[in-house]
């Protein structure tokens, strides 16, 4: 996930130049501590872990005590260095139990096939049903073909190890490696009797493992879809669902979309209708469109704009007026626009309608919806260029990005949109820039003939500031590298510049509270110090400075995330340094809050709220808190709801 999804680079030696690396300093263990962190060898694993550093970590892992041997192997779980592997395998016959556990989530985390056999044979050998699955799972990531047929064949002794046998296979389907044994084990995984985890784990392999087939198996599908007691399995299978075909594929999921009680689960069934006949899902589309909870609404018209062949404009026309959120007009205007003879006196209409409309938010989703005219480009480069609000500027050229992408592009206009481009990369934006840089390499459209001369990316380049603008960093690298046919691209990783600050930590209960008051009600959330202390720290600190107070939700993807903190509004925004990742084994289920990042160790000050369980993101992005009260204020969260304060309680 960007901090635009959210963040990154220059030059390494640029950045040193700049600024030095700091050395973390432990505090006294006679400092009295609300945590674990009153010990200063816990400290001292952490600096080292937070600092990176292999080689002064590694003896920790055979350490005498067995509570600094497991958090020397977790510290390798955010380390992430091959070299531990020989002694992590070896933690695997470890005699304490948490140490064995601690051990697996590592090598997962590490990913490195070489560790596969042992893992496979250590797996026969376990007896504790934790570490049982730990390790089932994290064979998921490291697994070649003998591992994933191990994971289809084996026979779970317990519910702990059946779910980690149903999370390995879903690790592995994510890395695209699967097996037919695999798809039927995980079919069987649905039924009733299975243990939630496991079901969970299932459904989410068959919606997410790409190119399945999953039209023999509708039977069980469509009865885990609309029986399941559980909405994360019943929305998981909904998508899955998807990869069905069948004859009443458009009646079952107009049923789920407009009958389950949770929202999830209808937008999830609107998700999977693509490739269907307008007219089978009509009445389903309309009543997502006036859905009382908002992401089913958004999450519809997102649909119709990406399959807006097959739709009838008049049908959405007469819907419009009905439509009260900007975003969602934003979505149906597009289509009508797209479809419509009359464009340009629809056109006209809108342009309007942008001028007269005050919210930075609702101006740039109108802003979007006119590139729906490839007429109207001329009219949004001059709003990108000119716009108040970085988030017009941003929302504009990801229009202009999205026009040129098309594939009825006018050929006409390829020399015009090549010079907006340019003039986005020189225009000194972070958002304006890396928007336009990543659509330069998009190879389909051939740069390559335009921009023989690429000097003016690297002059933009040089104008960055880091490590806050490292993703508009990264982008521009990437495209200075696609331009001259380097294929040998290293991205840059952020320098140490931001210490753990180790006195704040020590004030920070296990138990710590804050509360978040946004416009639509209160929302609560628990920080976990002790698995992520930087992050927490980082949190704690920009929070008693204010600093997220009258911020807004700029990025809102339904049955996903609502994410904030960002002072410019549109994703782009970062501090002037940034912080470390930690990865704890902990895992993204509904109200988990994660820091966005643009990659490792990118993290600042952008942060954002899980909707579901959301297993992709585990062990990629930190996990710092976790929504204790008012879940039901997340999930009405829109794109430009203000945040009016953070504080601690």
């Amino acid at each position: 996930m960007r901090k635009s999804y959210a963040l990154f680079f220059i030059a390494l030696s640029l950045v040193a130049c700049r600024q030095q690396p700091q050395q973390s300093k432990p505090v006294s263990s006679s400092t009295v501590s609300a945590n674990k962190f009153a010990d200063q060898t816990l400290q001292k694993l952490y600096t080292l872990q937070d600092e990176r550093k292999t080689t002064d970590l590694l003896p920790y892992l055979s350490h005498a005590k067995p509570q600094y041997r497991q958090e020397a192997a977790l510290a390798f779980a955010s380390v992430q260095d091959t070299l531990a592997i020989p002694q992590l395998l070896g933690m695997l016959s470890d005699t304490t139990e948490a140490v064995r556990l601690a051990a697996a989530y590592a090598l997962g985390q590490i990913g490195h096939k070489k560790a596969q056999a042992s893992m496979v044979r250590l797996i026969q050998q376990e007896q504790r049903p934790a570490v049982q699955a730990e390790l089932l799972e994290a064979l998921g990531k490291v697994s070649e073909k003998a591992g994933v047929t191990y994971l289809a064949s084996y026979n779970a002794p317990n519910p702990a190890a059946q779910a980690g046998q149903a999370w390995g296979l879903y690790r592995a389907g994510q890395r695209q490696q699967h097996t037919t044994q695999g798809v039927v084990k995980a079919v069987s995984f649905l039924s009733a009797e299975t243990p939630y985890e496991a079901r969970l784990a299932a459904a989410h392999f068959l919606a997410c493992t790409p190119k399945l087939d999953l039209t023999a198996y509708r039977k069980e599908l469509v009865t885990s879809a609309t029986s399941d007691k559980a909405p994360e399995v019943r929305m998981a299978v909904a998508q899955a669902l998807g990869k069905v075909k069948a004859d009443d594929k458009a009646t079952i999921l107009s049923g789920i979309a407009q009958s389950d009680p949770d929202y999830r689960v209808r937008l999830s069934a609107i998700r999977s209708m693509a490739g269907l006949e307008f007219d089978e899902i009509k009445e389903a589309i309309l009543a997502g469109l006036k859905d009382k909870n908002i992401n089913t609404a958004v999450a519809t018209a997102e649909f119709l704009q990406a399959n807006y062949a097959d739709t009838d404009a008049k049908v959405l026309q007469q819907a419009l007026p009905q439509v009260q959120d900007g975003r969602v007009r934003a979505g149906l205007i597009w289509v009508i626009l797209r479809k419509s003879e009359q464009k340009d006196k629809l056109s006209s209409q809108y342009k309007q309608q942008y001028q007269q409309t005050q919210n930075p938010y609702d101006k740039a989703h109108l802003l979007k919806a006119l590139s729906a005219d490839f007429n109207n480009y001329n009219f949004i480069a001059e709003q990108t260029f000119a716009a108040p609000q970085p988030v017009i500027a941003t929302y504009g050229m990801e229009a202009l990005a999205a026009m040129r992408q098309q594939p009825d592009f006018p050929k006409a206009l390829e020399q015009d949109f090549a010079a907006i481009f340019r003039k986005g990369i020189a225009s000194g934006d972070v958002a304006v820039v890396g928007l336009a840089a990543g659509v330069i390499r998009d190879p389909k459209l051939n740069f390559k003939e335009v921009y023989k001369d690429y000097t003016f990316l690297k002059q933009a380049q040089k104008q960055l500031v880091l490590p806050r603008d490292m993703e508009t960093n990264i982008e521009l690298q990437k495209t200075i590298d696609y331009l001259s046919g380097n294929k040998e691209t290293v991205t840059p990783q952020n320098p140490f510049t931001h210490p753990i600050n180790w006195a704040l930590v020590q004030t920070i209960p296990t138990d710590q509270r804050v509360l978040i008051r946004t416009e639509k009600g209160d929302i609560q959330l628990q920080l976990f110090v002790e698995d992520a202390p930087g992050s927490v720290a980082n949190f704690v600190e920009l929070t008693k400075q204010k600093f997220f107070d009258g911020l807004y939700f700029h990025r809102v993807v339904p049955n996903f995330v609502a994410q904030g903190g960002d002072k410019r509004g549109d994703g782009w925004g970062s501090s002037e340094y940034s912080i470390r990742s930690e990865f704890a084994p902990l895992h993204y289920r509904e109200g988990f809050v994660g820091m966005a990042s643009a990659g490792k160790d990118t993290e600042s000050n952008q942060w954002f709220i899980t909707h579901s369980p959301t297993p992709h993101l585990d062990g990629r992005y930190s996990i710092f808190a976790k929504v204790v009260e008012g879940m039901n204020v997340v999930h009405q969260l829109k794109v430009g709801d203000k945040i009016v304060s953070v504080e601690l309680k």
